[in-house]
This record gives C-alpha cells, sequence and structure tokens, in this order.
C-alpha cells in the first residue's frame, strides 16, 4: 500500500473520478466515499438511513479499509446483518493530514482490490 501523499493524491482523485461516472456526482470528501463503502458492506441495497446509521456506516467502512493493515477484525454480524468489528491494534500516533493520507490509501486499496478498479491496477 502506498502512503506517498503525490501518490495518494493522485489515486484519490482517481478513485473521485470513477465515483462520479458511476453516480453522476463527485462525492464531496472522505466522509463521502466511507458512506458509499459503507453501504457497499452492508449490503442492504439504497435505503433511507438515520442520521445514527449513516456514522456506522462510515465506522464499518473505516474498520473494512483498515482491517487491510490488520487494525480492525470482523468479528460477526449482528441479527439485521450489520458488521461489527474487533480492534485488534491501535493505530499509530498520527496528525489529521496523516490520519487522512492513511485513511485514503486503505481506501484506495479496497477499490482496487474489492471494486476491481481496473483504472488503477
Amino acid at each position: 500500500m502506498e502512503f506517498e501523499p503525490a501518490l495518494v493524491k493522485e489515486a484519490w482523485e482517481s478513485i473521485l473520478d470513477f465515483l462520479e461516472t458511476q453516480f453522476n456526482k463527485r462525492p464531496a470528501d472522505l466522509e463521502s466515499v466511507l458512506f458509499l463503502i459503507g453501504v457497499q458492506e452492508l449490503g442492504h441495497g439504497h435505503v433511507h438511513f438515520t442520521k445514527e446509521q449513516k456514522q456506522d456506516l462510515m465506522h464499518i467502512a473505516t474498520c473494512k479499509v483498515l482491517s487491510y493493515s490488520g487494525f480492525y477484525s470482523l468479528d460477526g454480524k449482528d441479527a439485521e446483518g450489520w458488521p461489527h468489528w474487533e480492534l485488534i491494534q491501535n493505530l499509530p500516533p498520527l496528525n489529521l493530514k496523516e490520519q487522512e493520507i492513511l485513511i485514503k490509501a486503505h481506501v484506495i486499496h479496497y477499490f482496487k482490490t474489492e471494486v476491481l478498479f481496473e483504472e488503477m491496477s
């Protein structure tokens, strides 16, 4: 996984371009992309989510993408099908910009492996 800021930025823009072609709207920020990943991981399709559920979806996405580096492990799903994650190891101490790069790099990896985003391979 690449953590060089310039490479992450370039790949991130490609992800945003890809999502814009899929949804005819460019995601505004990292949180928007995490929300989309959370919906994908939940697998319930397009439904109305409460504000709390939207936050839960972003948490699901964050755990999913950070699981690639062993920070989280899937603990299972509840009766309603919502995945639950277990923290395996704490993230290293990072400032906000470094955290954003770390998560974006993992989101890029998600799109390369889970969505089979051809243009980035």
